[in-house]
């Protein structure tokens, strides 16, 4: 089940259990609740769905990276990040800072130095985050997607469609990649059946959010999920 905190909280995005204990460890020191995740497409769906008071971000990730990562974050929040970086040339430094970063840690590095700067970003913000609760949240054990707080009565390939676009918001996905997603359950399926599974997505999405546009068809090519934003302030509607 993706976990989404309820109160603030600072996200840490590191692979490296030691080091995601070590912070995790001295953020508790500083009185911050924290939540550790291993894996950039989780990290930003955790950012999307419940977003913290600052991301503590490792560059090296399996998968989706740190820069891609907060990359996609800009599009849709200015939730402080602070990178980790073992890179030490210039370029990556100011690679890190150009996708949004607010600050960059070179590994190894003082975990007192980190606290200060996470504590000084904080200190910073303070005013202008506002906590939201989660817009959506996916349980993997029950196959369940709930909306608003209403739970969507999802067939199991339209969970598995669903929880791909909410894994990825922003990036498109062909209809074979979804057609991959459905071919999962070893069924014959077609181009036609991923637009009929969208379609079905939307009505029941819209039928306990009325406004909801997020699953926008990219002609020729395929389907995308958008996170829905705040008029003029690129945060989550909740």
């Amino acid at each position: 089940m993706i976990h989404v905190t309820p109160d603030a909280y600072v996200l840490v995005v590191e692979d490296d259990p030691k080091i995601a204990r070590l912070l995790q460890d001295y953020l508790k020191r500083e009185g911050l609740e924290s939540l550790v995740l291993a894996d950039g497409a989780a990290a930003l769906q955790q950012v999307t769905a419940c977003r913290p008071s600052l991301v503590v971000l490792d560059v090296m990730l399996p998968g989706l990276d740190g820069v891609e990562v907060c990359r996609s974050i800009r599009t849709f929040s200015d939730v402080p990040i602070i990178m980790l970086t073992a890179r030490i040339d210039e370029l990556d430094r100011l690679l890190g800072l150009e996708t949004g970063a607010d600050d960059y840690v070179c590994k190894p590095f003082s975990p007192r130095e980190v606290m200060a700067r996470v504590q000084a970003l904080l200190r910073r913000s303070q005013g202008r985050l506002n906590r939201q609760p989660a817009l959506w949240v996916v349980d993997d054990e029950k196959l369940r997607v709930d909306w608003r707080g209403h739970t969507l009565g999802l067939t199991l390939l339209e969970f598995r469609m669903f929880r791909l676009l909410l894994g990825r918001p922003g990036r498109v996905f062909s209809r074979s990649q979804l057609l991959d997603t459905l071919h999962a359950d070893e069924r014959d399926v077609s181009d036609r059946a991923v637009d009929s599974h969208v379609k079905n997505l939307r009505r029941k999405v819209q039928a306990v959010d009325s406004s909801f546009d997020g699953i926008v068809s990219v002609y020729g090519v395929g389907y995308r999920f958008d996170a829905p934003v705040a008029s003029g302030q690129g945060l989550p509607v909740l």
